[in-house]
């Protein structure tokens, strides 16, 4: 027990980065799309999570904004537009990449209990989350805003507008005219 308790933020960190794998290889598992979907949204809430432990609180919070929430609807509504259900069946051509798949899996087991024995031996320094911006103290959030919307101001404003104007042609080109009306 009190190697769990001085090991913690380690094993959540296994455990969220299990989380991002299992999410990853179910993106690349499974047949239907909307189950690959939620498989990898399951994988950006892991990495959001990952962010959190790494006091990253602003990243974490974009990342489930814009990844588990806006890119997600996104290929949600793509895959009901296309009307894709189900994919055919097709011939297994993974069967030849098992044994590559077993050797690879036996290396990274390898990789990660080394990475547990060099952590067990010597636990990690906690970095310090806080940043200087123009000699004052500041944390992740504000140091990212300051940044941001001071000096990248005109780059930020000329990205939401070309976002902007490629949603509005995506919606343009996606449109089904209406009997009568001209394409």
């Amino acid at each position: 027990m009190q190697f769990l308790v001085t090991h913690f933020a380690q094993a959540v960190f296994m455990l969220l980065a299990l989380f991002c794998l299992g999410g990853a290889v179910g993106v690349v598992l499974f047949r239907q799309p909307v189950h690959a979907a939620l498989s990898l949204l399951a994988s950006f809430l892991g990495v959001a999570g990952l962010f959190v432990l790494a006091q990253g609180e602003f990243l974490a919070a974009v990342q489930v904004l814009v990844y588990a929430g806006g890119v997600m609807v996104l290929f949600l509504f793509v895959i009901m537009f296309v009307n894709v259900r189900t994919v055919g069946k097709e011939v297994q051509y993974l069967r030849p990449l098992v044994p590559a798949a077993v050797v690879g899996a036996l290396l990274f087991s390898a990789l990660a209990l080394t990475a547990l024995w060099a952590l067990s031996r010597r636990p990690l320094q906690d970095p310090s989350p806080l940043a200087m911006v123009e000699g004052a103290m500041v944390g992740n959030t504000e140091a990212v805003g300051w940044v941001l919307y001071r000096d990248y101001l005109l780059p930020f404003e000329v990205v939401s507008v070309l976002l902007l104007v490629a949603m509005v042609g995506a919606i343009v080109l996606g449109r089904k005219p209406k009997e009568g009306e001209r394409p």
